[in-house]
């Protein structure tokens, strides 16, 4: 029976950790670290329970699911589930993610040099090449991504924390906005919000097939494997959260009044590391960036090799080019249409993986869990229009529910259905075995 040596399970999650740490997991900690000031482990707190939890949950629900989201998804039915999984994939891949890493790393990396948008389509022509050489060949992921890219992000992330330790800019002002009175609870909001959980889903079969590409067959083994690496990858997402947040807290007195956390990294590495810093800043990006994209593609042309007539490469150039267009013409059109529909669906997968590891308890586990992720989606629902100005007055009584200012108003509905179709599905279950005894 064919194993994994330590050097390849921690690989394996030093790959799945750089999969993960794209742009908006660099530049996002900065900024809250920023408006936290003196409150900022408490938002930290917040923002590793539900930034760097709920995805560490959701990989090993993954691999205990042989990476297969159909499982995942099963309580809700068929057609619901491959609904679900298709707007899921195409999301947080060609429609909306994977050409905004190409976007992002343009604006951090060249665009402060040539300080024009002219050469955004050469970047990205060069950019979604890489990106579909490397993916087509997801057998070889350990060692392009693994033993390469990964190795280069992670070190230049432990220069970065280094630097950040030894060097501060400043120390901690005072929390600003809602940081002042609700730190902890912001930076849980914050973390729920990164959807970080979706790019897990979508990562759990990366990293199965990956694993599988070495040669490992046992279903034992292979969740064991993945869920190492997921362990693995959750340490070091903690751990450059951290060294962000301490980055972000003491830059005060260089961007007092910046608007995002781009302006907070880049004002830091210009502190540290003066004119190089750009070039330092710019590398790192363009890294985390590729790695992201790279992880995504293989993933969407995986997933949808089964479902179309396509082969397996045929997608992988179909999915680059099409980001690649997207990338350079139309990315603000799509981004109103998928943030929406990542919001809508966002509550209902958190419902489905976290009831993942309670469903041998329920005798009938779709007359328990679907209730509850309708009603998840009901308040998503509500969310998404929401956030593109349309309020229907039924939905938006659903605004006046607990928890609703934090993103999280499904929550206690959810529960509350939850609880009660439990008890409804072991009274029916009961009644039935009482029948089958008269």
């Amino acid at each position: 029976m064919k194993t994994l040596r330590i050097t390849d399970i921690i690989v394996l999650g030093f790959m799945n950790f750089a999969l993960f740490v794209g742009a908006g997991n660099i530049i996002f900690p900065p900024f809250i670290g920023l408006q936290a000031g003196t409150s900022v482990w408490f938002a930290a707190l917040g923002f590793l329970m539900t930034g760097v939890g709920l995805p560490v949950i959701t990989t090993i629900a993954m691999a205990r699911a042989a990476g297969s989201m159909a499982l995942i998804t099963q309580p809700v039915g068929k057609r619901v589930g491959l609904l679900l999984v298709i707007v899921c994939y195409l999301c947080i891949g060609p429609l909306f993610a994977t050409p905004r890493t190409a976007t992002v790393s343009y604006e951090l990396a060249l665009q402060p040099f040539v300080k024009s948008e002219k050469w955004l389509f050469a970047w990205s022509v060069i950019y979604f090449g890489v990106v579909a050489l490397v993916s087509l060949y997801p057998g070889k992921l350990l060692d392009t991504v693994g033993k390469v890219l990964s190795p280069i992000k992670v070190a230049a992330l432990i220069v970065l924390a280094v630097t950040v330790l030894v060097l501060p800019a400043g120390t901690a002002q005072s929390p600003v906005g809602a940081y002042a009175t609700s730190a902890f609870s912001q930076g849980l909001t914050n973390g729920y919000l990164t959807m970080d959980t979706l790019a897990a889903l979508a990562f759990g079969l990366v990293m199965v097939n990956a694993i599988k590409s070495r040669g490992v067959s046992s279903p034992g083994l292979i969740t064991r494997y993945a869920v190492l690496s997921g362990l693995i990858a959750g340490v070091g997402l903690m751990l450059v959260y951290l060294s962000l947040f301490r980055l972000g807290m003491g830059s005060g007195g260089l961007v007092s009044n910046a608007t995002n956390g781009a302006e907070v990294l880049s004002a830091y590495v210009a502190f540290s590391y003066g004119a190089s810093g750009s070039v330092f800043l710019g590398v790192l990006i363009t890294i985390a960036c590729l790695v992201t994209a790279i992880g995504l593609t293989c993933a969407c042309a995986s997933y949808f090799t089964v479902l179309v007539p396509v082969s397996y490469a045929g997608l992988v150039w179909i999915f680059a080019l099409f980001s690649m267009a997207v990338s350079n013409l139309g990315l603000t059109a799509l981004i109103n249409v998928s943030v929406p529909a990542l919001t809508a669906i966002y509550p209902v997968f958190v419902v489905l993986i976290l009831t993942w590891f309670v469903r041998a308890k329920f005798r009938s586990p779709g007359r328990v869990i679907s209730p509850a992720a309708f009603i998840a989606f009901i308040f998503g629902l509500a969310d998404a229009l929401d956030a593109v100005g349309f309020n229907v007055w039924p939905l938006s009584l659903l605004r006046l529910m607990p928890l609703t200012n934090l993103g999280l108003g499904w929550l206690m509905p959810v529960l509350v259905v939850t609880v009660i179709a439990s008890l409804f599905d072991r009274r029916k279950s009961a009644n039935r075995e009482t029948s089958w005894q008269q």
